[in-house]
């Protein structure tokens, strides 16, 4: 399993069209991969979990991925949010 944590930057935290745009991402890959905030995870693969975390600019979230292509998912998943969130 790998893992890292990231800061949201975005003013309006994870709203509906990054969240749409992420479970895309996500969904290219077979591992199964999560989302956590102050204690609470849901998979990354539905626009629903995603923002059921109200995750907010400044908070932090830990995404991990586990299974055969883990390693590209982290990479590709910490792109995005660099460039999205």
């Amino acid at each position: 399993m790998k893992q890292f944590t990231y800061v949201i930057t975005d003013a309006q935290g994870i709203h509906a069209r990054p969240a749409g745009t992420l479970v895309k991402v996500v969904k290219e890959f077979s591992s199964t991969i999560t989302i956590a905030k102050d204690g609470k995870e849901v998979k990354a693969n539905g626009v629903l979990g995603v923002m059921s975390l109200g995750a907010k600019q400044g908070e932090e979230i830990t995404i991990k991925a586990d299974g055969a292509d883990e390693d590209a998912a982290i990479a590709k998943l910490e792109e995005f949010l660099k460039a999205n969130l």
